[in-house]
């Protein structure tokens, strides 16, 4: 992942910065095709777990669709290999101006996400003379076992229709002259990694699609989402996530008729491990009970441990022993901007190089300018051989 020739590489860098080792990227998108292929699942990546052009680049290359929840992500998409035609729309709160920019590029998909929007759609293409294709994400009330704050598939969460408000669904949807209905959209949450997730949105995918096409709409797309989790406990030995039991678990359980399609939008799955934040120490301070690493990265370089109480493995890259325990803390004056407790690593020194591990999906993309510091750049293996 880091290896010696790049530590050495370090120093021509000011930190902190995000490091992108892209062999690993390589391989897990390479992963993902390959053996969704097997099955006949498609991928759309969620261009929000890391927008950067060169991850994109990367990405699209490999012949994965995407998964835009901004019109501006639309384009970036475009702009950066993905095909138009294979981009599903995502969001609850999609402008006018972003269904617009949609209809004109041509996305595959609108995928909807309440009785007001697909109005607001159907009113805009039959403005601009087109149909739009959309599916409904439907709440599935199935609960992915994560953080509160990322779990989206439970009745009372603002995401998704739920099946009390089927009749004035099916009402609207056959009123509605430019919506083009395909199929059903789904999503659990993220950091899943137990698969019986994905089976039960399987079983509710059938008992949801058994409704619709009694109704008169047939299902020819089916969409269970993204939310794959990776192991941010061990990611130096298991980087790679698993995509075997996420399809086997979806190929298991949802059986598919004639002309029927399975989608996926897996986003940390595929970018977290291959992502790195590279940051010196700045002080050492001893209290009276505790030690602290401080390092020039914060909670603006990633958010995740304040905002979630993410756990990202932390590693002394400089210094290996003798070990100690110390708090491994960030440069806001904020108590939460703490990336490790108790930490038991190498002696920290003032200079040494510190290293916050699976910081590929939801790091840079979520860096911000707080305190006017300067955005964290990226640096990629490629480029330091």
């Amino acid at each position: 992942m880091i290896n010696q020739s790049a530590l050495q590489s370090f120093d021509r860098f000011e930190t902190p910065f995000f490091y992108y080792d892209m062999d690993v990227l390589r391989s897990t998108v390479d992963k993902f095709a390959s053996t969704l292929g097997k099955f006949g699942i498609t991928a759309h990546y969620a261009v929000k777990a890391n927008s950067n052009d060169r991850i994109l680049k990367t990405i699209s290359g490999a012949g994965l669709q995407a998964e835009c929840a901004t019109g501006n992500e639309i384009t970036l998409a475009i702009a950066n290999g993905f095909d138009a035609g294979g981009i599903f729309f995502d969001g609850v709160a999609k402008t006018d101006k972003e269904i617009v920019t949609a209809l004109k590029a041509g996305v595959e998909i609108f995928n909807c996400e309440s009785i007001q929007e697909l109005e607001v759609i159907d009113a805009l293409a039959g403005g601009m003379g087109v149909k739009a294709a959309i599916a409904i994400r439907v709440n599935p009330d199935v609960d992915a076992h994560t953080h509160k704050y990322i779990t989206t598939g439970t009745e009372e969460d603002k995401f998704g229709i739920s099946s009390w408000a089927f009749d004035q669904l099916f009402a609207t949807l056959s009123r509605c002259r430019n919506l083009d209905f395909r199929g059903i959209h789904m999503h659990a949450g993220s950091q899943i990694t137990d698969m019986g997730v994905y089976a039960q949105l399987a079983s509710r995918v059938l008992e949801f699609e058994k409704v619709f096409e009694e109704h008169g709409f047939k299902v020819s797309l089916i969409n269970l989402g993204g939310g794959l989790g990776v192991d941010y406990g061990d990611p130096l030995g298991n980087w790679m996530p698993d995509i075997e039991g996420l399809a086997g678990a979806i190929a298991k359980n949802l059986p598919l008729k004639p002309g029927q399609s399975v989608h996926i939008e897996p986003g940390r799955a595929i970018v977290a491990q291959c992502g790195h934040i590279i940051s010196r120490v700045v002080y050492v301070k001893s209290g009276l009970k505790k030690k602290f690493a401080i390092l020039d990265c914060g909670m603006h370089t990633l958010i995740r441990p304040a905002l979630y109480q993410a756990k990202h493995l932390v590693e002394n890259l400089s210094c290996r022993e003798p070990l100690e325990k110390y708090d491994v803390v960030g440069c806001v004056c904020e108590s939460s901007d703490t990336f490790a407790k108790d930490f038991e690593g190498g002696a920290p020194h003032r200079g040494d190089f510190f290293a916050i591990h699976s910081a590929g999906a939801y790091g840079q993309v979520m860096n911000m300018r707080y305190l006017q510091r300067d955005l964290a750049p990226a640096v990629y293996s490629d480029d330091i051989k």
